[in-house]
């Protein structure tokens, strides 16, 4: 149920979208609700975004969708549109899902961003991957990452790695390891002469220091998917 006010910042914002395809300025809408202040706006707003009415959109500026209207409203014709003021550019690196090819990659299990784990080689389900995130050619495939030491790297517990299968890699590149044929961790390369380390990407772990024969590499992080 609306209040009287929630009922008519609701119409004005639907009304000015079907009018001219732009959103009021909270200005417009103080002024259109006689209001006093711009803070009674933003109170109608979270009312009406609490009660599932309108969401604010991420990444732009002053950005409203209409997910839905009161019955009496509906009956006059309604399809959900966003409201949008200035945009503001789409994140870096961020993929237009109209450009997306998605391929199927199998998942291998999951990998350690801690301590290292049992190495994993069975698949346990596939995953959809745009055909973008994929370097080059050769064979790719995915892990679920287990814990926290590359978190500094943008890499979080419960993350999909994307991996391309490799056996060699470049000091600073994230590498799935493998460590004395039988543990396997993502952490970055490292060579130092005849030894390798293995850094992690949070200063609680300690970087891990192996002779040259102790580590084998296994592939080398090409992308990162992530569920919310």
């Amino acid at each position: 149920m609306l209040t009287r006010k929630q009922l008519e910042l609701l119409d004005f914002i639907k009304t000015r979208m079907d009018a001219d395809g732009v959103p009021p300025s909270f200005d417009e809408m103080k002024e259109a609700l006689d209001l006093r202040s711009k803070s009674g706006i933003h109170r109608l707003i979270t009312a009406l975004e609490e009660r599932g009415f309108i969401r604010r959109l991420a990444h732009r500026a002053r950005a409203l969708e209409i997910v839905k209207l009161p019955e009496a409203m509906e009956k006059q014709g309604f399809k959900p549109r966003v409201i949008e003021g200035s945009k503001s550019e789409l994140p870096r690196n961020a993929i237009p899902v109209e450009a997306v090819h998605a391929l199927e990659l199998p998942v291998m299990g999951r990998i350690a961003a801690g301590v290292p784990i049992e190495a994993i080689a069975e698949i346990s389900h596939h995953i959809a991957v745009p055909g973008s995130m994929l370097s080059g050619r050769g064979h790719h495939y995915a892990l679920e990452v287990k814990g926290d030491s590359m978190i500094e790297a943008g890499i979080n517990d419960g993350d999909i790695v994307v991996i391309r299968e490799q056996s060699t890699a470049e000091n600073g590149d994230i590498v799935v390891a493998l460590v004395e044929e039988h543990e396997a961790t993502l952490k970055r390369f490292r060579r130092r002469g005849g030894m390798i380390a293995l850094e992690a990407a949070n200063p609680a772990y300690e970087t891990r220091v192996f002779p040259d024969h102790a580590v084998r590499v296994q592939g080398r992080l090409v992308g990162l998917i992530r569920s919310y």
